[in-house]
């Protein structure tokens, strides 16, 4: 009779926590997770270039696919590796192409997507594939700038259209507030941050600042120009290029990714 009364009561136990990881999964906390893309300043207001060329963007089409968030503990480490080992995560779907240079000065980074019904959590880690669009303004490439240059009373209309694809593999945002913490019936979001000062420099700071050394600067655009416009991609720049100036800008490109002023781990390797 004991023995009977024990085994209803270990059975009772195990149908009891059945039932409550059920009610887990049916009652999970969750929330709303955004996916913005943001070039920042330098893209919406213009800036001057390491050499003194200021320059004004007219659109910057990325084309963004792959867009993943994660929960990751421990935090993941952009300078080791590119494997994010995460047991949340968050895809975006579908592939996106975002003028970066869109809006006014004040505007807010780009809204590329959003996820509903996600777990709450902390979403510390981000990757995207930078890829060649199929189709529209980017059709061919991954990255195409469009602008005006200016020097010393000298206008260049320029195109740089890059048809290399990377993949960025990113920690936790870096910034004034932290992002990426989904609460229960909340809204949070994470954020994909280009650098354009890496490709040109910045005027602003010392010449021997790390970006202005390794920036590719506007000059050797300039010197492309014919009848005030360049047109140029990757290929086209590696012949017309000097060896230094192109592996400069292809190095540059590798870092363009990143989470507010967080690094991110470029998969894609440079091509000589």
């Amino acid at each position: 009779m004991g023995r009977r009364v024990i085994i209803l009561a270990i059975m009772a136990v195990l149908i009891g926590t059945v039932t409550l990881i059920g009610c887990g999964g049916d009652g999970e906390a969750t929330g709303t997770l955004q996916f913005h893309a943001n070039g920042e300043d330098f893209v919406r207001e213009g800036f001057v270039s390491k050499d003194g060329w200021s320059i004004d963007f007219d659109h910057v089409y990325v084309h963004l696919e792959d867009i993943t968030a994660y929960q990751t503990d421990p935090p993941y480490d952009p300078h080791v590796t590119a494997i994010i080992d995460s047991d949340v995560e968050v895809g975006l779907p579908g592939a996106y192409t975002v003028d970066l240079a869109e809006g006014g000065e004040d505007a807010d980074p780009i809204l590329v997507g959003e996820v509903q019904n996600v777990a709450v959590g902390h979403y510390n880690a981000v990757s995207w594939q930078m890829e060649q669009a199929s189709s529209g303004p980017a059709a061919s490439y991954s990255l195409v700038i469009i602008g005006t240059a200016e020097k010393d009373g000298e206008s260049i209309d320029f195109t740089i259209s890059i048809e290399e694809e990377y993949r960025y593999c990113c920690g936790e945002y870096v910034g004034d507030e932290r992002k990426g913490i989904v609460q229960d019936g909340d809204t949070a979001d994470v954020e994909l941050t280009f650098h354009f000062d890496h490709i040109f420099g910045d005027f602003d700071v010392p010449l021997d600042d790390h970006i202005n050394v390794g920036a590719t600067g506007f000059d050797p655009f300039a010197e492309l120009a014919e009848d005030g416009k360049v047109n140029e991609d990757l290929a086209s720049l590696q012949g017309k290029l000097s060896a230094e100036d192109y592996q400069t800008l292809v190095r540059t490109l590798a870092t363009l990714g990143h989470v507010g002023e967080g690094h991110c781990y470029c998969d894609k390797q440079p091509q000589s």
